[in-house]
Parts: C-alpha cells; structure tokens; sequence
C-alpha cells in the first residue's frame, strides 16, 4: 500500500466562558480543533510521462529522426488501445551541445557537436493492467528518457467522502475530550474548512527497462486519500 501522507499538525485552541465573557461579553466562547481522515482506493488509471531523445550534427537531422521515433511511438500507444484523447505532447526541446576544451590562458574554447531534440508525450492508461506492456513497447520503440509514473482515480469521490467523514468525527472526539477536560461542553458547529491531500506521482527511469525482457512489472497497489478538516464549536 502505497501511502503518501503528510504530516500534520494537530492544533487545537479552547476558550473558556468566563474568560471569554470578561474579555468581550457579546462573544461566543468557541472552541476550534483540527481532524484528520484516509480513506484508500485503488486506482483505475495510470499516469505515463514518456520522452524520446535523439541527437545529430544538426538541429533539422535531430528533428527528423526524433520525430520517426516519437511517431512510432505514437502508433504503437494507439495500437495498444489508447485513445487519441488520452495521448498530449507535453514539450519539445531543441538544445546545442558544446564541448568545451580548456586553453591555456586558463579560459575555455566552445565547439558546437550536436544538436538534441527531446519530446515529451503523455499517455493516460485507463486499462491499467496494460501499463507494463505498454512501458516495454514504449522503450522498444525508442523511448529512452522516463519522466515519471503516477497511479490515479478518475472519481476518488466516494474515497474523499469517507476520509471527511472521518476527519469530521476525529474532529468531534478531539473536542468533547478537551471541552470534558475544561469543565465545559461542545455546543453547535460554527464554521468548518477542509484540507485535501492527493497521492503524489512515483517517478520512474527508461534506463532501469531492458528491451529485450518481458513487460516492465507494476504493482498499483492502493491510492489513500487524507483529508484534514478545521472545526469551530460553540462552548457551553
């Protein structure tokens, strides 16, 4: 199980009804408190980010063969299944390469070798347990820079309802126990905000893939979802 959760403070400020009533007699004395919720999911999407980089003696020779492979690729993800609507282009970049020689004057002469074309695609697997086989193909292909992987929900809704839920009873225990604790009660909600907490994207290197073995293994696992919530009580 994958889980990417973040630590948080749990603060929680009580004001006392005398001391409130001496300080602004129209103020409610109000208690305020923080929750926290997860709730895991697994996921029904992957996320790819997949780069081709080629180089030659000049920017126009870089593209062309840049574009064939990228091209190759592109075909390849349509053939494995993925719709044209699941495939963007990220980026594309065109960089100089320089070697650089030292002189003896103790400064350095540049000289122009080559030129690299990096293309980025993105790729959306809604059939995730093609994601492996589609990694190898990729790679086969000419794929040789891995930008990153990520494992997502195309509707986590129902796992961020049950993590508010449970972020609003932590919420509810946290404040009787310090209301109990000060000789006071918990009254009427006043106001509550919520804090939601994504999985964060595994990055992953084509360097790591052999071409010539089967498909790159992946386990999913689960997707957890946190959610933090801040509440304000009346205190009675």
């Amino acid at each position: 199980m994958n889980n990417y959760s973040l630590p948080l403070a749990l603060a929680a400020s009580l004001a006392f009804p005398a001391m409130a009533s001496a300080a602004d007699p129209g103020k409610t004395p109000r208690i305020v408190v923080s929750g926290e919720g997860e709730s895991a999911l697994k996921p029904d999407i992957a996320l790819l980010s997949l780069s081709v980089m080629r180089e030659a003696k000049t920017a126009r020779a870089a593209l062309d063969a840049n574009n064939d492979a990228m091209a190759a690729v592109i075909a390849a993800m349509k053939a494995a299944g993925i719709a044209e609507r699941d495939l963007q282009t990220a980026g594309i970049q065109i960089n100089p390469r320089y070697n650089y020689t030292n002189k003896a004057d103790g400064s350095q002469e540049a000289e122009l070798v080559a030129y690299q074309v990096t293309n980025t695609l993105s790729v959306r697997v809604r059939d995730i347990d093609k994601t492996g086989d589609i990694l190898d193909k990729a790679v086969t292909l000419g794929v040789n820079q891995g930008g990153g992987i990520s494992f997502t929900n195309e509707n986590p809704s129902t796992a961020l309802t049950e993590a508010r839920k449970k972020a609003v009873a932590d919420a509810i225990a946290k404040a009787r126990t310090l209301a109990e604790a000060a000789g006071a009660s918990v009254g009427r909600v006043l106001e509550i905000t919520d804090q939601t907490f994504s999985p964060r994207p595994m990055p992953v290197s084509a360097k790591a893939f052999d071409a010539g073995r089967a498909a790159v293994p992946i386990e999913n696992g689960e997707n957890t979802y946190n959610v933090q919530v801040n509440v304000t009580f009346e205190l009675k």
